[in-house]
């Protein structure tokens, strides 16, 4: 450790130096500075020049009442009235009319325009004459009798064209005889015809709605021949061939007859 004399003394140097720190208030005081300006600066940026944006009310309803208290009040009610297209096209009804009063509208009496005709006074005179005890009936009512618009038309047979070389067929004679008052309807059967023209086989197909009539259709076809065969000298050719047989109806079939019940007699 080095030391100074100065008058004689020996100084010996400080650990810590006690120096007033001069630079440090400085560089105190020159941040607080700044730092005011800096506050200064955003102030006059955020509060000056873009001031804050303020949000206006719309400015309340109000009503305007003209009334005729006012002179200009009373000149706009009467430009009003003078100037309201209603009034042109409105019937206006004399001051001195009232109120559901009918117009006067002259009467005619409908004897002028045409002279009734008057009746007779029936004679003063009462039947005194004694009721008959058995009064005529109800009047008979008699109706036209009209000619039957139907004409008649007879039962039919009809084949198909697989029978049309075996000729023209020759049927029996017909006598039908329902089993109800229903009208029939036509009723179709398979039948096999063999070489003689001879009708070997008969099924029915559908049905005509009366069972008595399906059965004698059939034994009226089993009946029927037809006018050629195949037969060829002594040859008859035994195969047999199948077509549709068809029966229409017509007027000629029998109704059944209703007997009349008889009643007891007490």
């Amino acid at each position: 450790m080095n030391a100074s004399t100065s008058s004689g003394l020996v100084v010996e140097p400080l650990l810590f130096s006690w120096e007033p720190p001069r630079r440090r208030r400085a560089a105190i005081t020159a941040f607080v500075a700044l730092s005011l300006i800096a506050h200064a600066l955003c102030f006059y940026i955020f509060q000056i020049v873009y001031p804050p944006t303020v949000s206006l009310l719309p400015p309340p309803a109000r009503v305007s009442v003209i009334t005729s208290n006012s002179e200009e009040g009373r000149t706009l009610l009467r430009w009003v009235d003078s100037e309201d297209p209603a009034l042109a096209f409105t019937t206006q009804r004399p001051a001195e009319a009232r109120l559901r009063v009918l117009p006067k509208v002259e009467h005619i009496p409908s004897y002028l325009a045409m002279e009734p005709s008057l009746k007779r006074v029936p004679p003063p005179v009462a039947d005194l004459r004694i009721p008959s005890s058995q009064p005529a009936g109800a009047v008979p009512f008699v109706y036209p009798q009209t000619a039957s618009a139907i004409n008649p038309r007879e039962t039919s047979a009809s084949f198909s064209k697989e029978l049309d070389a075996f000729g023209a067929p020759i049927l029996p004679n017909r006598s039908f005889t329902a089993s109800n008052d229903e009208a029939p309807e036509a009723i179709r059967f398979r039948v096999a015809v063999s070489g003689s023209g001879e009708i070997r086989y008969c099924f029915p197909l559908n049905s005509s709605g009366d069972p008595a009539l399906d059965e004698q259709a059939r034994r009226y076809l089993a009946l029927c021949r037809f006018s050629q065969s195949s037969i060829s000298g002594e040859k008859v050719d035994r195969s047999l061939t199948w077509g549709i047989a068809t029966v229409g109806w017509g007027n000629d079939v029998a109704r059944p007859r209703h007997m009349p019940t008889s009643t007891p007699t007490p």
